[in-house]
């Protein structure tokens, strides 16, 4: 099945910015939605953002500020532009790929964080 793979992640400091990647392993022809989660060790998963393949963008609450998510045209690749980091945003950060046809994709994560 199609999978879907993270990048960007790293050690910023407060204030710095970040860009996460996201992308599937084959293209897709069929409706799909890619979001990014993040997750603190103990904690919930908590949804950030998401994208259809159309480009219509929703975020979760509270995120709209400091995270952007965008996506590559006509490719199941996205991204999410992170600014302004603070130490509460360190947490692994996963991408979910929703598309027909497909079972429920979700990617390894990818490590951010936010530290002087």
């Amino acid at each position: 099945h199609v999978q879907v793979v993270e990048s960007g992640g790293g050690l910023v400091q407060p204030g710095g910015s970040l860009r996460l990647s996201c992308e599937a392993s084959e293209n897709i022809s069929s409706f799909y939605t890619m979001a990014w989660y993040r997750q603190v060790d103990g904690g919930e998963r908590e949804r950030i953002a998401d994208i259809s393949r159309f480009g219509t963008t929703n975020y979760g609450p509270a995120m709209q500020d400091r995270f952007t998510i965008s996506k590559a045209n006509n490719q199941p690749t996205a991204f999410l532009q992170m600014t302004d980091l603070k130490p509460e945003d360190t947490a692994m950060y996963y991408c979910r790929l929703v598309a027909g046809g497909h079972p429920d994709s979700w990617g390894q994560g990818t490590q951010v964080t936010v530290s002087s």
